[in-house]
């Protein structure tokens, strides 16, 4: 005999399990009303696979939370070397680095420990206050993230010297009145650290030497840096407290102005140049009574592998983003047609398995005319996802913004919907019975036993006698969606195939 797993589409993250006579199986409140489909089908299922409560434990993932770290701001002019600091710091290239200013252009957080001690770190865009238009706002981004840090981390460049605007940013520091750790950065040699020495005038105290790229006093940076922390801070980790929700979309189609727009304020930096946007952007914002982590991401242009430079860094940090939230709002211009790259973006959520909501923006663009089409391009091109909530709104204008909330909690309860299995293998039951499977090399494939593994997203795990065809698994999704729910979530179903081999007599 043969055994396989077969599955389809990852797994989704964690879910508690409970024994029922010895078997690791999803349960919930119901289950007891059918305990006879739960005892026919385990006993089928055992009489096939001998112990199935092994193959199921493998399916199931933990989890945690954590909030209240303290939160440290590096700021400084543009390309002095910032977020090269920050990646030197966290122990890992996420920050976008290019050789060219203004690289990052908005607050970006990221989580970091140092002996022992964890953090939040957030980069800023180069802050220059003789600029306008959209460095301007990059610089207002860092002002604002000084006011709402625990802790800044000021950094000059040491080849350069103190300049004027270092000197006008000086000031906004000692207004603000958070400790500030003065660091001379790209001190190579002896040589530049002497010149560091010169950073005394600018009346922050000792500066720190320190060389981002070859990681030249970045151990001593660490100590200064976290011994003027605060034991707990205002900051909240991204896997803590509300939920996580990820701005998708292609460039220019509206991301950031929706950002601002559910903040009421000017959070992160827009533009009519596509692409402003460069690293994921996390911010706090309540939404009828409740808080939700908002995530802007980067747009995407094309696939990662045919990007170059930091666009190629800004779509794999848009998938980590992605890949660390529980919703994805995909945004899709509505006065465009529907494209292939749209498409693709929502095949990205899909198959990392987070809850989905369509918005298709630019609402108070279209025509009557216009809409027609987008209807006919709606069914035509995401035919696959009927099931995800779908909202027209503007994100300039604020038009129906108010309805993505209902939306986002309609497809967060999808994604955490649980059956239990004794409803599940009835479910199973009544449906083979009435539309068993096609006949395959003259044999029939018959589910055994079904068991909901995991929620976020929804995982069944089948054992079966025959390797189900796709038409079967997509005509069980749809029957699983017509009577259970799973509205915004995509839905994962692994097979465990037991074939028998003929004997030879």
């Amino acid at each position: 005999m043969s055994d396989e797993w077969v599955a389809f589409e990852p797994t989704g993250d964690d879910d508690d399990v409970e024994l029922v006579d010895g078997s690791a199986v999803g349960l919930a409140d119901d289950d007891a009303d059918d305990d006879d489909a739960v005892d026919a089908a385990l006993a089928a299922a055992r009489a096939e696979f001998g112990d199935i409560d092994v193959e199921l434990d493998e399916l199931m993932r933990p989890g945690g939370e954590h909030s209240g770290m303290p939160v440290l701001a590096v700021v400084g002019r543009p390309n002095v070397g910032k977020s090269t600091l920050v990646n030197r710091m966290i122990g890992r290239r996420e920050a976008v680095v290019e050789d060219v200013p203004g690289v990052t252009r908005d607050r970006v957080m990221y989580e970091a420990e140092w002996n022992g001690v964890r953090f939040i770190l957030i980069d800023t865009g180069g802050w220059d206050r003789k600029v306008k238009g959209m460095a301007a706002a990059i610089a207002a981004q860092a002002e604002r993230a000084v006011n709402e840090t625990n802790a800044v981390m000021f950094i000059v460049d040491a080849k350069v010297g103190a300049t004027d605007t270092d000197e006008a940013v000086v000031q906004v520091l000692r207004k603000a009145g958070k400790p500030v750790l003065l660091v001379a950065n790209k001190v190579d040699d002896a040589n530049t650290e002497i010149e560091a020495a010169t950073l005394w005038s600018l009346g922050l105290g000792e500066p720190h030497p320190v060389s981002a790229l070859h990681g030249r006093g970045s151990g001593d940076l660490l100590d200064a840096a976290v011994a003027m922390l605060p034991e707990e801070g205002s900051g909240m980790g991204r896997e803590a407290g509300p939920r996580r929700v990820a701005l998708l979309g292609k460039p220019n189609v509206g991301k950031s102005s929706l950002l601002n727009s559910l903040a009421g304020s000017e959070r992160v930096v827009v533009d009519s140049v596509a692409g402003t946007t460069v690293d994921p952007v996390d911010e706090l914002i309540e939404l009828k009574d409740h808080w939700w982590w908002f995530v802007d991401t980067a747009g995407i242009r094309r696939r990662a592998r045919e990007a170059s430079g930091h666009e190629y860094y800004a779509t794999l940090r848009t998938q980590a983003a992605l890949d660390r939230a529980e919703v994805a709002i995909v945004l899709v211009d509505a006065s465009e047609p529907l494209s292939e790259q749209d498409v693709r973006i929502i095949h990205m959520v899909i198959e990392s398995g987070r809850a989905l909501v369509l918005a298709f923006n630019k609402w108070d663009l279209t025509d009557e005319e216009r809409r027609k089409y987008l209807d006919r391009e709606i069914d035509r091109d995401l035919v696959q996802v009927p099931w995800a909530p779908r909202v027209n709104i503007s994100a300039k204008t604020k038009r129906h913004i108010e309805k993505l909330t209902p939306a986002i909690e309609a497809a967060l309860e999808g994604w955490e919907t649980r059956v239990g299995t004794g409803r599940l293998n009835q479910f199973i039951k009544e449906l083979t019975d009435a539309h068993p499977h096609p006949l395959r090399g003259g044999r029939q494939p018959r589910i055994l036993f079904a068991a909901q593994v995991q929620t976020s997203p929804p995982t069944f795990a089948l054992f079966t006698t025959g390797f189900l065809e796709a038409g079967y698994r997509r005509f069980i999704e749809r029957r699983l969606r017509e009577d259970f729910g799973f509205v915004g979530t995509p839905i994962r179903l692994v097979m465990r195939v037991r074939e028998k081999r003929s004997r030879r007599r």
